[in-house]
């Protein structure tokens, strides 16, 4: 059912909204009466027909739990349970001037009267909206025990307390102005918001995460200031561009700071597309100490890290465990193992209350370098992560989709303007109303007396009163309820100031509302104004720079030696000069090559697929076994065999071939590859097969020497060669039909065949002539089984 979690399924919420009803019953509310009788039910649907229905009937269950729990509205930026617990909490008077009161008693309000789920959900998504760490603006200004980043749980409901933030009143202040519809709750006893009138975008300033059903968001938060100035600018200029908008927010602002590491380029492709992921990394210092000494002390932490994790972290890798069905640790844990402890001496949580985060490592010896150091730490903890952008909520709408930010500006602005309009024309229609109270009131000033008599005279004052002076019954009734007191020559005074102010404000309310220019000058101004009150200051520094990898970090440098087998087993011992005969092997299998290096040092191994693979030698397994099966430490494809194994440094220069007569010069550098699936060298034909690779010293003059499998020999200038970092190259040899190229050497200077001639093995050094490329050889009397240079690096 692929379609049925495709957000971006064009006819998806066409489909959803196949039964609203029952996409209302799901979310915890009743369906809006029908403003016709509704049709008779439809009878049972036929067998034919079943995958159809459940396919509907799945389709509308995913979008109400989606819209009623998990994502959140672009519009106010909250989920359900979150906007009914501030909403509860303002009902209540539980505002950021009052007193605290317990959660408790905010929960069972909420669950009463507006969330008919479990106490423990609502009580976790007050925690969380109370907690500076998990969002950038907390909405509730908690009293007790609210959790730690650490992961400490809050205390229960019964011990804490809690008050809105002073800026949640820019998502609940003008709820009483008309700006919002309202509906009835789940058991229709009370009227709750479909949403809040937010004067601020707080789904871009808190974020969001959530995952319902095939659809997920992960929103992150952003800083105020930046995320404002982008939507007031939006609202006062018809022209703003994306460009723009990319511009003027260079990033998420994370609560806990941090840093992010990702380039401009590559925030800016998440936000285009509404998906994709950063690299963020914890921030820290080196302390200098006495006597030289040093020590790194983390000061910021990236989102979903912790002190307790990361030292958890630091723990595991010291102190390895077995893996799951192993009886002894692995080669790989016990490296790791090395590594640290040659490094780190002292690992500890020295957070308190005026530094919620600061972690402190000690080296083994201030010689340790420190940049080393800190590379080695943040590859191999949550120091450094990654955090996703899924930039799902629901749309204007009313379906969740998933949108770039500049969608998400631009429809949040529209509600903005669409809420001030709804504002002023309510309180157009306030003042309409006071000034036609007060109109009455005035008449009955300028006739007291005669009003008076009337109202004396007559058995039914309020038709007389209508009659006599041209009321509105509305007004017949206030004059009727009016005090005496209220009738003396001050009041007068002051109904004829009220009504003058009350003019003036109409006036200009209608002149607010009959230009859309004026009306969006005034919502980026009140943007703006609500910026200078709660802005503050980025915490998460935006600064591009390559993440740490495993195979970056530091390792221990000794001497290894790695041995690779003719049925592909791979191993390393350590320690160089080792005696080769004393290996040993599985049956019927025997060494095919071993080099000497250094353990931090890349081994590069070169399949028969023309794919080459990059592992570091610290990587592969040691010990005295006959090793793993090469397949198990980087990605050989099915039926691929190992034909050659080599180190060496990124400039080396490496003659590539195969069996069909073509070849190129390659450098090592070009043979590396970071994925374990390796990368595609060298493009072969069908039924051609590489050759053993050559490598050459630099700067050394060198021809090429090929044998063809009819034991012809050509020799040229290395020169000809063309140098080229992938492909299928040049001709090295012409083959006749049914011919193939077996061997390939460079040389300086001497040439020696090893073969066999009239059944006797012997070494020969042949005479020849330079040739050009390409050309098909001479026969040579001796079937050459191997070519010996000089002065060429094996």
């Amino acid at each position: 059912m692929k379609d049925v979690i495709d957000i971006n399924t064009p006819d998806l919420f066409e489909q959803l909204e196949v039964l609203p009803d029952e996409d209302m019953a799901l979310a915890g509310h009743p369906p809006e009466p029908p403003e016709s009788p509704p049709e008779p039910p439809a009878a049972e649907p036929p067998q034919d027909d079943l995958a159809d229905y459940a396919k509907a009937a799945y389709l509308a269950y995913a979008m109400a739990v989606s819209k009623s729990r998990a994502i959140p509205d672009v519009r106010d930026g909250q989920k359900p349970v979150q906007r009914r617990i501030l909403y509860a909490m303002r009902e209540m008077g539980n505002e950021w001037d009052k007193p605290h009161k317990k959660s408790a008693r905010i929960v069972g309000d909420v669950i009463g009267k507006y969330h008919p789920h479990g106490d423990s959900a609502v009580y976790e998504a007050a925690v969380r909206m109370a907690q500076d760490f998990s969002l950038r603006y907390p909405l509730i200004d908690g009293q007790g025990n609210f959790g730690s980043l650490d992961g400490d749980s809050a205390a229960a409901m019964r011990y804490t307390e809690v008050r809105l933030t002073p800026i949640a009143q820019l998502l609940l202040g003008e709820l009483d102005h008309g700006t919002v519809a309202f509906r009835q709750n789940y058991d229709g006893s009370f009227e709750e918001p479909v949403v809040l009138p937010a004067r601020l975008p707080f789904l871009l300033l808190n974020g969001a995460s959530g995952i319902g059903v095939g659809i997920a968001t992960e929103v992150p938060p952003h800083n105020l200031r930046e995320v404002c100035e982008v939507a007031a600018t939006m609202i006062e200029s018809p022209s703003f561009t994306e460009a723009q908008m990319l511009d003027m927010i260079p990033g998420p602002d994370f609560p806990g700071g941090g840093q992010i590491l990702s380039s401009p380029q590559e925030i800016r492709n998440a936000y285009t597309s509404g998906r994709g992921s950063i690299a963020v990394r914890a921030r820290y210092v080196f302390e200098e100490m006495a006597r030289g000494q040093w020590q790194l002390v983390i000061t910021e932490l990236p989102p979903g890290a912790s002190a307790a994790k990361v030292l958890s972290e630091i723990e595991t890798l010291t102190n390895p465990q077995p893996k799951l069905g192993k009886k002894a640790v692995d080669q790989g844990q016990m490296q790791t193992k090395t590594l640290l402890l040659s490094l780190l001496d002292t690992a500890r949580d020295e957070s308190d209350k005026e530094q919620s985060v600061r972690i402190v490592f000690g080296p083994k010896s201030s010689r340790i370098d420190r940049d080393e150091f800190a590379r080695t730490l943040l590859a191999y903890t949550s120091l450094e992560t990654t955090v996703s952008f899924n930039l799902v909520q629901v749309g204007l709408d009313g379906n969740p989709m998933q949108k770039s930010l500049f969608t998400i500006f631009s429809e949040w602005c529209q509600f903005r303007i669409a809420t001030v309009e709804k504002r002023l024309g309510h309180r157009l229609g306030k003042v309409n109303d006071r000034v036609h109270i007060l109109e009455g009131r005035h008449i009955v000033f300028l006739n007291i007396d005669e009003v008076i008599r009337l109202i004396r005279e007559s058995d039914e004052p309020k038709p007389a009163l209508i009659a006599r002076y041209s009321l509105s019954e509305r007004q017949a009734d206030d004059i009727l309820e009016i005090r005496l007191r209220q009738l003396s020559r001050l009041e007068g005074i002051k109904i004829e100031q009220e009504i003058a102010e009350l003019m003036k404000e109409r006036s200009k309310l209608e002149s607010l509302l009959a230009s859309p220019a004026r009306m969006k000058s005034l919502v980026a101004r009140e943007i703006r104004e609500d910026t200078k009150k709660f802005g503050d200051d980025r915490r998460t520094l935006i600064q591009p720079e390559r993440r740490a990898s495993l195979s970056e970090a530091a390792v221990l440098d000794e001497p290894v030696t790695v041995i690779l087998s003719e049925k592909g087993w791979l191993r390393q011992r350590q320690g160089h000069g080792i005696d080769l005969a004393t290996l040993s092997f599985k049956e019927g299998d025997k060494l095919f090559v071993a080099i000497e290096c250094r353990s931090p040092d890349a081994v590069l191994l070169l399949g028969s697929d023309g794919r080459a693979y990059t592992i570091t030698a610290s990587q592969i397994p040691g010990g005295k076994g006959d090793g793993v099966p090469a397949g198990s430490v980087v990605g050989l494809q099915p039926g691929t065999k190992i034909v050659s194994m080599m180190t060496g440094q990124q400039e080396d220069q490496v003659l590539l071939s195969n069996s069909g007569g073509y070849g190129f010069v390659a450098t090592i550098a070009d043979m590396a590859s970071r994925q374990k699936g390796g990368k595609l060298l060298m493009t072969l034909e069908e039924g051609e097969q590489v050759l053993p690779p050559v490598k050459m010293q630099k700067g050394v003059p060198r021809y090429v020497a090929c044998v063809s499998s009819s034991d012809k020999l050509l020799v040229f200038p290395l020169g000809e060669v063309k140098q080229m970092p992938k492909g299928r190259g040049v001709i090295l040899m012409g083959l006749e039909k049914g011919d193939s190229l077996k061997l390939v050497g460079v040389f300086e200077d001497t040439l020696m065949l090893k073969g066999v001639r009239r059944g006797r093995t012997i070494d020969e050094v042949p005479q020849f002539e330079v040739a050009k490329r390409a050309r098909k050889g001479k026969p040579v009397n001796l079937k050459i089984e191997a070519l010996h240079t000089s002065k060429v690096s094996s």
